[in-house]
């Protein structure tokens, strides 16, 4: 389980996606206001970082006229974190293969004597559901995160195993299939056949080729498609979404049976955009990983549901802001 030392005070909690950024603002037991979302609508590189600022100024101005003073800034991003540098690589924010977010926050904050901490939306999420959420009573544990991407946060004997480049969890480029095709080079062949985007992606593809209840969703045009339109067309049986998603089952089952077998965890827990709705798949999930994981490491583990919901970065960002020097 995460301990923490966490102090009295007030910090704000940010969690940056692929189509959003949210914001609150948290003391050490709870969430202290209502999350704050913008849209990223398609903006890239020093767009983006503009949205951040704003959210934090717009949280800081409320934790203000509530007379509370802030003094840390947790964030969540969706890649990698390089604590060296302190620059931020994520790969579905163009603009961001090496973006200075730690030196826009701090000088937007200078002179406030608040503390700036970033880490990666995985590492965030297991901190998150280990401070509140479903891995409460955990020392391993698994956040495997389903969204625009897929990441990992992995607990190991109560502490969050992050390689030793900042890079572990990246489980998107997990190889679950073959013969190699260039598609997997971006975003790995995990992440290209069972994120958001690549369910999206396999849906253009059967619009294109003919026919299908996914037009009754209202996505007549197959370039604008989303993964949340699949499951309402799944819902009325056609066809083409029945099968997007039962792939999708095989390759999350493989996955997870991956992880069950490397690190004997407790639970998988899943959470991100798409659980969601796929949480009714778990059951299914599990069945799948059955067929492939260490058989015995398999009875042990659980497969659950986010305990903290889509909010579970959002906890891991205040956890980070609310302890400096956390023991993990």
């Amino acid at each position: 389980m995460i301990t923490t030392i966490m102090k009295d005070h007030t910090v704000i909690a940010i969690d940056l996606g692929g189509t959003k950024v949210s914001g609150a603002i948290f003391d050490r037991q709870s969430m202290l206001s209502s999350r704050e979302v913008l849209m990223l609508e398609n903006q890239t590189g020093k767009d983006v970082g503009a949205l951040v600022l704003e959210l934090i100024r717009k949280l800081r101005e409320q934790a203000n006229r509530r007379g509370l003073t802030v003094s840390g800034v947790g964030v969540a991003v969706p890649g990698i974190y390089h604590a060296d540098s302190r620059t931020v690589w994520a790969p579905n924010i163009p603009g961001w293969e090496d973006y200075p977010l730690y030196e826009e926050i701090a000088s937007g904050v200078k002179g406030a004597d608040i503390t700036v901490k970033i880490d990666s939306d995985r590492a965030c999420c297991i901190m998150g559901e280990a401070w509140k959420g479903a891995a409460q009573d955990c020392r391993y544990a698994i956040f495997l995160a389903v969204g625009t991407g897929i990441g990992a946060g992995i607990m190991v004997d109560g502490m969050v195993l992050r390689g030793a480049h900042d890079i572990a969890g990246a489980v998107g480029w997990m190889a679950l299939d073959r013969p190699w095709t260039g598609d997997y080079m971006s975003c790995g062949c995990f992440e290209y056949h069972a994120s958001g985007n690549g369910m999206a992606e396999r849906a253009k593809n059967s619009l294109k080729e003919k026919e299908s209840a996914f037009i009754d969703t209202g996505s007549n045009d197959p370039e604008k498609i989303v993964a949340g339109e699949i499951f309402k067309a799944y819902s009325t049986g056609d066809p083409h979404a029945v099968a997007i998603i039962n792939n999708c089952i095989e390759f999350w089952g493989m996955a997870c049976a991956n992880l069950v077998s490397i690190f004997n965890p407790e639970k998988i827990i899943f959470g991100g955009g798409v659980f969601g709705p796929a949480v009714q798949f778990l059951g299914n999930i599990y069945e799948e990983a059955r067929k492939w994981a260490q058989p015995v490491s398999i009875q042990k583990v659980t497969f659950t549901a986010a305990g903290l919901g889509q909010d579970a970065g959002l906890y891991g960002a205040a956890c980070l802001a609310l302890d400096h020097n956390p023991t993990l």
